[in-house]
């Protein structure tokens, strides 16, 4: 599975951090910046062109790190395709997962230090979609908001 990641300043000590986990874990990364540290970078321009990886790759999976992680996710969300959700327990990353197939894994620099991040990207990594038809059903219903808005 391939895996991008993205960030800005706020969280690129913690991307590069999990970069080598996941590189140590053996898993494709694909670095999707920033590249350097800049304190004045803006995270719209990283997590689009994370996000946008992801849904052109359907079987990847994309992490990006900021510091609260919330612009990070409302940024990924904004791409078709994508379900990216602000992770901050064990148990919302893996219903994340189960319920939603979430694609997108966000994290806050403020709020997760390295030791919580490697277990939430492992879970969210390495937990299944249920397949159940209720959770198809629902996401079938974003995907149509997605294609159609709001009338």
């Amino acid at each position: 599975m391939k895996i991008y990641l993205g960030t800005d300043h706020a969280g690129f000590q913690l991307k590069e951090k999990i970069k080598a986990f996941l590189l140590e874990k053996a898993f494709e990364v694909e670095d999707c910046g920033a590249l350097t540290f800049d304190k004045d970078d803006d995270y719209p321009d990283f997590i689009a062109k994370t996000a946008i990886r992801v849904s052109e790759n359907p079987n990847s999976k994309g992490v990006v790190f900021g510091k609260s992680g919330a612009g990070e996710c409302i940024v990924a969300n904004k791409i078709k395709g994508i379900r990216a959700i602000l992770g901050f327990s064990s148990e919302n990353v893996e219903l994340s997962r189960f319920h939603n197939d979430a694609n997108v894994l966000s994290l806050g620099s403020m709020f997760v230090d390295e030791n919580l991040a490697r277990k939430l990207v492992r879970i969210f990594l390495e937990t299944q979609f249920t397949n159940e038809e209720r959770h198809i059903r629902r996401i079938n219903k974003i995907k149509e908001l997605e294609n159609n808005g709001i009338n």
